[in-house]
């Protein structure tokens, strides 16, 4: 039975420890290696060697009493949690790691979100109970508090596995069945165990187990524990289906499309289909791979279950689903924050936009934009440390000495009213004509795309290509020049000529109908905002919700539990990306805090970020509002305000 079992913290509670030591009790490393030493089998990039945390969701081997189990660890630190979360949906099952000193903090309850959204059964493992100030108890309350009740305590089952009377009685309350039996101390082991079985699968119990993986306590019970309490049920019959979780370049900058198996069986030479919509294509796999750490064997054949990478395969982006399942994965997880790359002046600027673009196809939340204008690379980053690990792993893998502008905000702009927009591009030999209507859609919706021409007013050919210039790129608003975003358009009218419409020309004409229909909306500048929870004393309470109300943040009544007054709530991320530190300071370490993108609203300081941003709508050069005709011969541009009075249609 293949399993694939996720390792999730928060940083420094010691998955990557225990992850050394389940491979260690399988046989499959032979001595057990150690984050401070640097020697840790799944943190063996450098980079991670040389700061001590995970970095890259790395994966390895294992096998246990028939079953085959590959081992994911992801990264636990804040600026990773992108990478953390294309590797959750692949997951079968994960393990939550959280520390018996420190208890949930503010990364543990994101992950915890991540799992329960894609419903991937968990189970808890407290660890280092070896610490001063170890406290089990509280930490098992503070799991029931705070990430979910139905957390039960399994580390009082006999050595056979039989369960205590504790957990009989947890799991009778939770079945109407199950309690009838219980009732009439009908207890049989099969029947509560293939319960316990099923509950887990159904996000309604997650077993917590405690030890010690720097000491080896608890370990082999817990390995036990995992491997009695997981199924998986997948088929070799039938089409075959998997998911893209991740990409890499080998050293030979060869694309190894990382996939998870969910149906059927691929061999190599296999045509595999890949890709969305009309950029769905066929392609040959020229072999496949199965990695355990950094190393791999070539194999001929993989089948629903497992994890493996291949190599022939260009189209499949991160998330895409292959063969029979044609879907393409959501993410929560966004950066909320924008860099400029400054890389040398000897380097051409071509040069080093490659190097990105490849970077963007490891990682797709970089966002790599290229503004030709002013030959610039901007990347979309979620903190400070990442650009510090971005600037290691460019000049390791490209030679290259970079560096990054401060962190800016990434804002955005929608429209606030219903406008029709319409573009004529009309230069001598060339012709395009394209009407559409822009409306306000729900917030964090992005942009969607409705077709309303009939096939007898523009061919389809042409309309799918104004469509498709719509959706390839973000385009500029007026405000800022920011990403537009949460607006639904659609396609009404166009035209074309059937001797001088050619290339680029509906691009053209699509680009200046929706700007022109932007300089007649009313436009909306928009920030992202952190979803916000912070847990203090009591005491500290006041103070914590008057700094969310002076950073035009809004917070829920607070809750009160053991003596902690819990405040959620939601803010600006510019006005409180710094936080964190400050709430260390006043509460000396006891308050936590956890920040979560909570989607974008409207901006709390427009006119002085406008300012700021100096952003001139007539100078873009990717942009005009402007159409243009010809007559006689003779180009002529109309602005947008009289632009109508000219149309064709």
């Amino acid at each position: 039975m293949n399993k694939t079992i996720g390792m999730f913290a928060h940083v420094d509670a010691g998955k990557t420890t225990l992850a050394e030591q389940l491979l260690y009790h399988t046989r499959s490393i032979q001595n057990r290696g150690r984050v401070d030493d640097k020697d840790a089998f799944l943190d063996g990039h450098d980079i991670e060697k040389e700061r001590g945390i995970t970095i890259f969701a790395d994966q390895a081997v294992m096998t246990y009493k028939d079953n085959t189990y590959t081992l994911i660890d992801t990264p636990g630190h804040v600026d990773f949690s992108s990478e953390m979360e294309r590797a959750v949906q692949v997951m079968d099952y994960a393990i939550v790691v959280v520390s018996a000193v420190e208890g949930v903090q503010g990364h543990t309850e994101t992950v915890w979100q991540l799992l329960h959204k894609h419903r991937v059964p968990a189970f808890f493992f407290i660890n280092k109970t070896d610490r001063v100030g170890a406290d089990v108890q509280r930490v098992y309350g503070d799991i029931r508090l705070n990430l979910t009740p139905d957390v039960c305590d399994v580390t009082s089952n006999d050595e056979a596995g039989r369960m205590s009377e504790e957990l009989i009685a947890f799991i009778a309350e939770r079945d109407d069945r199950l309690l009838e039996l219980y009732m009439e101390e009908a207890y049989d082991h099969e029947v509560w165990l293939h319960a316990m079985k099923a509950m887990m699968k159904e996000h309604r119990l997650f077993p917590c187990a405690y030890g010690s993986a720097l000491q080896d306590i608890g370990i082999v019970e817990f390995l036990e524990q995992l491997d009695t309490w997981t199924l998986t049920e997948y088929s070799n019959q039938g089409a075959f289906a998997g998911r893209v979780y991740k990409v890499r370049h080998d050293e030979n900058g060869t694309r190894i499309t990382y996939i998870k198996a969910l149906n059927g069986a691929l061999h190599v030479r296999d045509e595999i289909s890949c890709g969305l919509g009309v950029d769905r294509a066929t392609e040959k796999v020229t072999s496949i791979r199965v990695y355990n750490g950094h190393k791999h064997q070539n194999v001929d054949r993989v089948e629903a279950g497992q994890l493996f990478a291949v190599t022939g395969v260009s189209a499949a982006s991160t998330g895409d689903g292959l063969g029979a399942l044609q879907e393409q994965a959501v993410y929560d997880i966004v950066p909320t924050l924008t860099s400029k790359v400054n890389y040398p002046p000897s380097l051409h600027a071509k040069e080093a936009l490659r190097c990105f673009r490849l970077l963007d196809v490891e990682d797709p939340s970089l966002h790599v934009i290229w503004d030709e204008h002013v030959q610039e690379i901007h990347i979309h980053v979620m903190g400070v440390i990442q650009l510090e690990v971005l600037e290691q792993v460019v000049k390791e893998r490209f030679q290259m000495d970079v560096t990054f502008g401060p962190p800016e905000i990434l804002y955005k702009e929608t429209v606030g009213s219903t406008v029709t927009g319409c573009g004529h591009f009309e230069p001598l030999g060339h012709y395009a004509e394209v009407h559409v209507k822009l409306e306000p859609a729900a917030r964090n919706s992005g942009i969607t795309f409705t077709n309303a021409c009939h096939p007898d007013v523009l061919t389809v050919n042409y309309q799918h290509v104004i469509e498709q210039h719509l959706m390839e790129r973000d385009h500029h608003g007026l405000l800022t020049g920011s990403p537009v975003t949460d607006l639904h358009i659609t396609l009404l009218k166009g035209r074309a000529h059937n001797k001088h419409t050619s290339g680029g020309d509906f691009r053209e004409a699509t680009y200046r109908a929706l700007r022109q229909g932007l300089e007649k909306a009313d436009n909306i500048l928009l920030e992202p905002y952190y979803d916000v929870k912070i847990k203090v004393d009591i005491d500290d309470m006041g103070r914590v919700m008057t700094d969310i109300q002076k950073a035009y943040g809004r917070f829920d009544p607070p809750e009160f539990a053991g003596g902690k007054a819990v405040i959620a709530g939601k803010v600006p991320v510019a006005a409180f990306m710094n936080y964190s530190a400050e709430l260390a300071s006043f509460t000396q370490g006891k308050g936590t805090i956890q920040l979560m993108f909570g989607g974008y609203g409207e901006c709390h300081n427009r006119e002085e970020v406008i300012a700021k941003k100096a952003y001139n709508k007539d100078a873009d050069p990717a942009y005009t509002s402007s159409s243009m005709f010809c007559s006689k011969g003779q180009a002529y541009s109309v602005p947008w305000d009289e632009a109508e009075q000219h149309m064709h249609v």
